[in-house]
Order: C-alpha cells, then structure tokens, then sequence
C-alpha cells in the first residue's frame, strides 16, 4: 500500500562545519555506512522501492553513492572481493528520483517539493538524522496503524522538559497500540509545552498534506513547518501517533553523532571485541591521569 519514501536532504548541515563545507551531512559515515544509506535501508525492510530524494546544493554525492560505480566494481571483480561488490550492489533494484529543492525554505517546503512524484498515494517521510535502531521496525509498526486508520501517523519519543525546545510536540491521548492527536506545537518552550511527546523523524503521510503546505505562510525563520502543515490538517483528518519502542540515535548534532558511532560499532561483530578493549585502555589511561 505504501511504495515511496521521501528523504530530505537539502539542509546545510551547519552543526558539522567544515566537514560538510561541500560534502553532504547526510554522507557523513556511521562505521561503514553513510547516515542515509542506513534510512534507505530502514525503508526497503518494510517493502519500499521508490525514494524520492530532495537535495540542494553541494549534495551530488549521495546521487553518486546510490549509482552504479563501474570501474570500482570491475576491480572488486578481478580482486575477488566479491563480498565488498554485493555489499555495494545492494541497491540495484530500487528506483531513485532526485527532486532539487530552490532554496532551504524549512522541512515543509521539502516535501511539498515531492508532490509531482509522489502524486496521489500515501508516502514515508524518513530524516536521516534520527537513526532508528536498525533490529527495531517503528515503520512496520507505523504502517500497521496506517492500514487500519487510512490516516496519517507519525512517530513519537517521550523526551526531558528542557529538550522540548528542540522538537514539534503533541497533545493528545494514549490508546491501545497508538495515540491519538488533539494538537501539534512547533519547539515551544518548556513551560509552554502540552506534553514532552515529541515528534521524531518518521511520518507516514498522505497527498491531504500537500495542499496545507501550499496554503502556509513561512514561519518567523522564513520556513514553511511541517508541523504548521499537520497542525492545520489535524481539522480535515485525525492524525495518530507511534511512539517508538527501540532506540533513536540523534546523529544531527555532533555530541549524537558520536555517540552513535561507538554506539554501532559495538554492535558490529567484525569490530566490536577490539573496539571494546580499545575503550577499555583509553578509559583507564584517563583514570590514572
């Protein structure tokens, strides 16, 4: 029911300057994989095929990481290295649009840049800066409401009062499996906040949503928000809530980013053993100093 996912990636990434100076954020690597490749991943585990991506400026690369790369694989051939060359080739039967967004005019402009190609189906949204834990599906969970509600659904964590901030935050009331949502407020202050329910980089979303994108007025920031856009929906159509039961790693900030690095290298079955007591010495040469 659900065959195309949307990845922004047109930000700037200006939390990682000058690493994404001209190089993507979005290809910064966790381990072995690049941020996004891990969201595509994450999407094609729940049958997805169609990605459509919106990029800016500077963002060639993952074009360039989701195609063919001939003369790389032509030398994994002669080397035998024919893991590697699987490992490379695993996107081959996906299709890949890439969709320029004019100037970076906030989320919601993003996916209101979609609509050509998304058309009249239900869609994925998926930031690639949330890294969901991949042995946890929260989008086969989220399809699941989807199904039974023909309705948008976004995903939801429970975050402290005073990362709020930071975050769209709902109202609404806990039910068996889902929850139901009454309002949505962009990054309120704590003390203004409905709940500490915030909304996370996963949305299931449906063409209704392209027409209050299009009826919005940029925000103070000059951004067209996605959650203004689901706010002034929520009067057309009820919106329901997942909140995830795995783990979200926050890689849009450096202290995140690093935090998920050691994080999935100590799942990592090639590397973990050594990376631990790699740790280990480290910790203790801090403790005896």
């Amino acid at each position: 029911m659900i065959r195309k996912a949307v990845l922004p990636v047109a930000g700037l990434g200006t939390r990682f300057l000058p690493a994404t100076k001209a190089s993507p954020k979005e290809m910064l690597p966790v381990v072995d994989k690049p941020l996004i490749q891990y969201a595509v991943e994450e999407a094609v585990r729940v049958g997805i095929e169609e990605f459509i991506f919106i990029t800016g400026k500077h963002k060639r690369a993952i074009e360039d990481h989701f195609d063919k790369a001939y003369e790389l694989e032509e030398r994994l051939k002669s080397a035998g290295k024919y893991e590697l060359l699987e490992k490379i080739n695993c996107f081959e039967n996906l299709n890949f649009a890439f969709i320029r967004q004019k100037e970076p005019k906030g989320l919601g402009d993003a996916i209101l840049c979609a609509k050509p190609f998304v058309k009249e189906e239900p869609f994925v949204v998926i930031l690639s800066d949330d890294l969901i834990d991949p042995e946890y599906s929260v989008l086969d969970e989220m399809i699941k409401i989807y199904k039974d509600k023909k309705a948008p659904v976004i995903a939801l964590e429970e975050v402290s009062l005073n990362e709020v901030s930071r975050y769209g935050i709902v109202s609404g009331k806990q039910t068996d499996g889902f929850y139901i949502i009454n309002d949505l407020v962009e990054k309120p202050e704590p003390q203004n906040a409905p709940s500490s329910l915030a909304i996370i980089g996963r949305y299931i979303l449906t063409p209704q949503i392209f027409k209050h994108l299009e009826n919005l007025q940029p925000g103070k920031s000059g951004e067209i928000q996605l959650t203004d856009a689901l706010r002034s929906l929520l009067e057309e159509t009820q919106i329901y809530g997942c909140i995830i039961k795995g783990k979200r790693y926050d890689a849009g900030e450096k202290l995140g980013y690093l935090k998920t690095i050691v994080e999935f290298a100590l799942k990592d079955r090639e590397i973990s053993c050594q990376f631990i007591n790699f740790l280990k010495e480290k910790l203790s040469t801090i403790e005896n100093h």
